[in-house]
């Protein structure tokens, strides 16, 4: 069986407020394309937790101050040749100084067919 990678799914913990800036911001550049589908996303909300350091820049809270954020995770399929445009993009819009994302290789499913 021959295992070919040709999608990523990017994963990316963003603030509530700012979660459709930058779903459309890397739909716009290619991610989120399934079939004949646009945009395609799906997001859960999640508390995030970080602590700046004196060196950060911090966005949301206060250097040295352990934070508490609600946050959507949002997950979004793009194709490999679209993944540095998407995180490009995705780096520009987002407001973190350091954004967690998340790249997984996903399995083509038709080499199982």
């Amino acid at each position: 069986m021959k295992i070919d990678i040709n999608k990523v799914k990017i994963f990316v913990t963003i603030p509530l407020e700012d979660v459709e800036n930058v779903r459309n911001a890397i739909c716009e550049v290619g991610a989120g394309i399934i079939g004949n589908y646009s945009h395609c996303t799906t997001s859960v909300k999640s508390i995030g937790t970080f602590l700046p350091n004196d060196e950060a820049n911090p966005h949301i809270g206060q250097k040295n101050k352990l934070e508490y954020v609600e946050e959507e995770k949002l997950e979004v399929i793009c194709d490999i040749e679209n993944v540095k445009r998407a995180v490009t993009r995705l780096r520009e819009v987002h407001p973190y100084e350091e954004p967690a994302i998340d790249i997984v290789p996903l399995i083509d499913e038709t080499c199982f067919y």
